[in-house]
């Protein structure tokens, strides 16, 4: 206990830290570290220690707790079962911010054990509910809401809705009785503002357990209880007490109550409107509330909760007459709205001080508890309804702040941000990332608006002639309705928007970015910019986009902001071959990689930009193969930095990039990438699961380009190791079967000889001890490879032979229990035609298969043929350079993949030119003349409804 304690210690001085985490690393996996680590916490007084040894617990089960069939199961039954008996006491035992790590270890515990594995979990929670001990109650909650908050965002699902039951039953009769009792308690303790705070604390918990618990859908004992609910809710929601302290800047315990009970009302408005019998009151209680609020700081979430209750009911048809008297809406728009969509002076504080939180308030949607926010989406939530009665209502004021900013600039500055915040929120009905507005309100002119009060803007001085907020209005307003304009309005707006990049202001020249990035990515007219027309401005934004990047310094400052790098990105993969400065763009992407692998902080920028290194090389490299030799000369110190210093966020990246250069080389393998092989067979790489998929990309490319050296070397073997290390494994198996096949693909058929039995009897004890539906999916792709593989030594009998070796009639059995049943799960339409033509070239080329013992098969196996081919084949979107920018969520450098779209793009399977229904029928045609007996009889064996299918795919047919 006493080594485990300094340990942590360690691990909060930077000069011991990396040690002390490799130490930990090591125990971790030991048999009773969990548990030793929960007993730390218990007893431990030092708070600095007990807070590191929560953290450590919370990512030691993010890390470990699920089991994974085929992996390594490092939390032993004992130690699980330990755990659960103790971690809830332990739960409520321990100070608020332990309990927050505690709470999120056990959600991830309940995620996978419960209720199946921990039945006693809600009893035990319940047991421990007192009206006495309010600390206790605190923590019981907290518990429960960190197992029952999962439920808000889960797809509905049998399974979840058995969960919700089991929980209710055992759950909600103590939690209205408790709910109840606990609003006693306030009443008689009204004057006493140290018991009424652990008790408010306890009616929030109460508050959020209730969302929870109605968020998949409405109980029968919720509908049957609604009323005493509504009352108890009702009441919170009009709650107040002079005797409790308030903080003007922090939403108290009572403000964020009432802004759960606004979320709750929110989502009984919007999914169980019809049940929801005491709707109308309390619209007029969140009327009142909002007209009564202070612009205090405090108040902001709730503004934002009780603005967001008020635009679901007023989208409401059945609901229109509460708000369609011209009074109401003229309140609504001034004493509701307009207050809202000012500028507030922490907006301008934090425009100076947190200019990257400013800017991802904006695009990334975390303003969406702001009251701004808030007031724009009722706006838009009004014009469903009311679309000519609050424009003429909302024009009326944006002309008044519009001539209020002319009058006086300087002073009035705020009137004109204001005035096009809410031309936005009334014109933009509709807006998408990808092209911004795509529907706009029929009765305001935008194009207009954007000639008077927008280009000029753009046109005036970068810097000092308007105030900065103003210049980011109007790059606001040019990207969010770019799909207005026409393509050479864009161009002839670009240099105006462009030179902002020399801004000093960092929320202005990111804005410009940003606004780049969208209109390069955007397609005008149904076809994007071309090279030639970005060509004359490319090597200049380039250029200015590296300098604002560079000036931030420090690793973790050059890496904050993610929109600068990916503009960089953007211009690339639209310059394309048209590029001119390719050798100062590779070198500046290989400093800030050098930079910023000495201490990775921000994953978005990170992909960004070996996303736009990866772009360069395509961009080049695929034109010109002879460059490939430059870039490695640049690229290979900054990963060769990187793969000694184990920066494992890194690495999968370098991977990637590394396979797609060894894929341009044409002459083998070159000698820096021989010396490189053997370690990547090391099997600490592919222990981190995100190294995974990148190495088997790697390992292709190694096999594509040079399997000869690989066999020379004596390298075969340990990479068919990792093939039986990857098949074993659920998780990786569909990751072994793609390295499996470049094996068989690329590997000499006379020496890949003595290992394909081996390979086949692996894949057969998988089969039949841990069969998966993906694992029987896979297996059929593999098959369907070879047998459209055409290689010599590997043709068609010969794989059957093999299979024939291990057991008589084995392939038969094979078709009629695996494969043949898989062919209705194949998901693409790649995998259904190379499957359609292998299973065709199996029906009519094999001699063993024309053989007696598996004539029984030929009706399974032909039927089974037409009816994959004229299946309904599914949508799919060929991946294009569009994907690359796709939104990346942060799940964790070990946890996750994250695919470099640009090698993706090259990594694509080449698509099977020949029409699989034109090839069944060739194929038989060619056989009527060879061995017209058995094709007329494999033809007859087609069922009445594919007999005319094949008969019109086999009229006028030649034989292949």
């Amino acid at each position: 206990m006493s080594e485990l304690s300094l340990l942590l210690k360690q691990t909060l001085d930077p000069s011991a830290r990396k040690q002390a985490e490799q130490q930990l690393a090591a125990a971790e996996r030991t048999g009773g570290f969990a548990p030793a680590l929960l007993q730390l916490i218990e007893s431990q007084t030092d708070p600095s220690i007990r807070f590191a040894g929560a953290v450590y617990f919370k990512n030691f089960v993010k890390k470990y707790w699920k089991q994974i069939e085929g992996e390594p199961d490092y939390v032993s039954e004992s130690d699980r079962q330990t755990i659960k008996q103790v971690v809830v006491q332990l739960m409520i035992s321990v100070p608020n911010a332990l309990q927050l790590q505690i709470s999120e270890a056990v959600s991830i515990i309940a995620d996978n054990d419960f209720p199946a594995k921990w039945q006693q979990l809600i009893q035990e929670l319940v047991g421990k509910l007192s009206l006495t001990d309010h600390q206790v109650n605190i923590g019981v909650l907290q518990t429960a809401h960190s197992i029952f908050k999962r439920w808000r965002h889960q797809f509905r699902s049998d399974t979840l809705y058995i969960e919700i039951k089991f929980v209710l039953e055992q759950f909600a009769p103590a939690y209205l009785s408790f709910f109840q009792e606990i609003d006693k308690l306030v009443d008689a303790n009204q004057g006493n503002a140290q018991a009424l705070a652990p008790l408010l604390e306890t009616v929030l918990l109460l508050c959020k357990l209730f969302l929870s618990m109605n968020s998949q859908d409405l109980p029968e004992f919720f509908e049957d209880h609604q009323a005493e609910f509504m009352h108890l809710l009702a009441k919170y929601l009009n709650y107040a007490n002079p005797n409790l302290a308030s903080d003007p800047d922090e939403a108290g315990t009572i403000e964020k109550t009432k802004s759960v009970i606004c979320e709750i009302i929110d989502l009984y408005a919007r999914q169980y409107e019809e049940d929801f019998k005491g709707l109308n009151e309390f619209v007029k209680m969140v009327w009142v509330l909002l007209t009564t609020v202070t612009t205090e700081k405090r108040y902001d979430y709730l503004v934002s909760k009780a603005l967001g209750f008020l635009t679901s009911v007023v989208k409401l048809p059945r609901h229109k007459q509460l708000f369609e008297a011209p009074e109401t809406l003229q309140r609504i728009c001034t004493d509701i709205v307009l207050p809202n969509m000012t500028l507030r002076e922490t907006d301008e504080e934090l425009f100076e001080d947190d200019p990257i939180e400013f800017i991802r308030r904006d695009l990334e949607g975390s303003d969406n508890e702001t009251r701004r926010r808030a007031a724009a989406d009722l706006v838009r939530g009004l014009l469903e309804l009311f679309a000519k009665e609050v424009t003429e209502i909302f024009s009326a004021y944006i002309n008044q702040y519009l001539e209020a900013y002319t009058s006086n600039p300087v002073s009035n500055w705020k009137a004109k941000d204001t005035a096009l915040f809410l031309i936005t929120s009334l014109s933009a009905k509709a807006v998408t990332a990808h092209s911004g507005a795509t529907q706009t309100n029929e009765y305001v002119q935008v194009l207009p608006v954007f000639a008077s009060h927008v280009i000029p803007d753009l046109q005036k001085a970068v810097d000092g002639e308007i105030h900065p907020i103003i210049k980011v209005d109007a790059i606001k307003y040019l990207t969010i309705f770019r799909s207005q304009l026409n393509k050479a309005q864009l161009l002839e707006i670009f240099p105006s928007l462009a030179r902002h990049l020399q801004s000093t202001n960092y929320v202005v020249y990111t804005w410009t970015a940003h606004c780049i990035e969208r209109i390069l990515a955007m397609k005008i007219q149904n076809e994007y910019l071309k090279p030639e027309d970005v060509k004359p401005f490319a090597g200049e934004l380039l250029q200015l986009l590296f300098e604002l990047i560079r000036k931030g310094g420090t690793p973790q400052k050059m890496a904050e902001n993610e929109y600068l790098m990916r503009s960089v990105l953007r211009i690339i993969l639209r310059s394309k071959h048209e590029l001119t400065v390719v050798e100062p763009v590779i070198q500046s992407l290989t400093f800030i990689i050098t930079e910023i692998s000495k201490n990775p902080s921000n994953p978005k920028f990170n992909h960004y930009t070996f996303e736009a290194l990866a772009s360069l090389v395509k961009a080049v490299c695929v034109a010109n193969p002879a460059l490939v030799v430059n870039f490695e000369g640049l690229l290979f110190p900054p990963f060769q930095q990187i793969l000694a210093n184990d920066v494992a966020e890194f690495m999968p990246y370098v991977f990637q990039i590394l396979a797609q250069l060894l894929s341009l080389h044409s002459d083998g393998v070159p000698p820096a990438y021989a010396q490189m092989l053997p370690p990547l067979l090391l099997p600490v790489l592919w222990e981190n699961h995100g190294n995974v998929p990148a190495l088997v990309s790697l390992l292709n490319a190694y096999l594509a380009r040079g399997a000869n050296t690989i066999v020379q070397q004596q390298q075969l073997v340990p990479i068919l190791g990792v093939c039986q290390k990857l098949l074993a494994s659920r998780l990786n198996d569909g990751y072994g079967f793609d390295l499996l096949n470049g094996v068989f693909k690329n590997v000499p058929s006379n020496v890949l000889a003595e290992y394909v039995k081996n390979i086949f009897i692996l894949l057969l004890t998988r089969l039949s001890q841990s069969k998966t539906p993906k694992f029987s999916r896979e297996f059929l792709n593999f098959i369907s490879f070879l047998l459209v593989l055409e290689k010599p030594g590997l043709a068609i009998d010969d794989v059957l032979g093999v299979f024939e070796q291990i057991q008589p009639g084995m392939f038969r059995g094979l078709l009629e229990t695996i494969l043949i049943p898989e062919f209705g799960e194949l998901m693409t339409v790649q995998d259904r035609h190379q499957c359609a033509i292998g299973m065709t070239r199996l029906l009519t080329q094999s001699n063993i298969m024309l053989s007696e013992n598996y004539f029984v098969v030929f009706p399974r196996l032909l039927n089974g043929i037409i009816e994959l081919m004229h299946k309904p084949e599914p949508e799919v979107k060929q991946l294009e350079e569009e994907d690359v920018l796709a939104d990346l969520e942060d799940t964790g450098y070990q946890a996750s993949f994250a695919r470099l779209a640009t090698v993706a793009l090259l990594d694509q399977k080449k698509q099977i030119k020949v029409d699989p229904n034109m090839f069944l029928a060739q194929s038989l045609a060619q056989m009527r003349q060879t061995q017209p007996a058995k094709a007329e009889a494999i033809i007859q064996s087609a069922n009445q409804d594919n007999a005319k299918f094949l008969q019109e795919w086999m009229q006028g047919v030649a034989p292949r």
